[in-house]
């Protein structure tokens, strides 16, 4: 059976590429909590959660997040990924880090 963190971090991608807030709020536990890596905390809550990306994909109509690489261990996810489509035209490599429980991603970090 297909680890479940990674069940849950390619299914919040999906919905990121096709920029759907509602999928992709759907796997984050309502307590979510977002960090800048290893341990600056960004914001807490699906409330802030959905302010912020609602707003990226009204600015950012055409980004997409290719997966360059997953590393799954147990709950932990690590995903690197090249944004692009921007509108301020400026590529991103990013590193995100997800954590698991209960069949929800609780934290989210990083790495920029």
């Amino acid at each position: 059976m297909k680890n479940k963190a990674a069940m849950l971090a390619q299914k919040q991608l999906d919905a990121y590429n096709k920029q759907n807030i509602e999928n992709f709020l759907a796997v984050y536990h309502e307590d979510v909590s977002i960090y800048e890596f290893p341990s600056k905390l960004l914001y807490t809550g699906l409330d802030k959660m959905s302010e912020r990306y609602s707003q990226l994909f009204k600015e950012n109509p055409n980004q997409h997040a290719e997966l360059l690489s997953r590393m799954v261990n147990n709950n932990i996810v690590t995903d690197h990924e090249h944004v692009t489509g921007r509108e301020n035209g400026i590529d991103v490599f990013a590193i995100a880090i997800y954590e698991v429980e209960e069949d929800k991603i609780t934290k989210v970090w990083f790495i920029k």
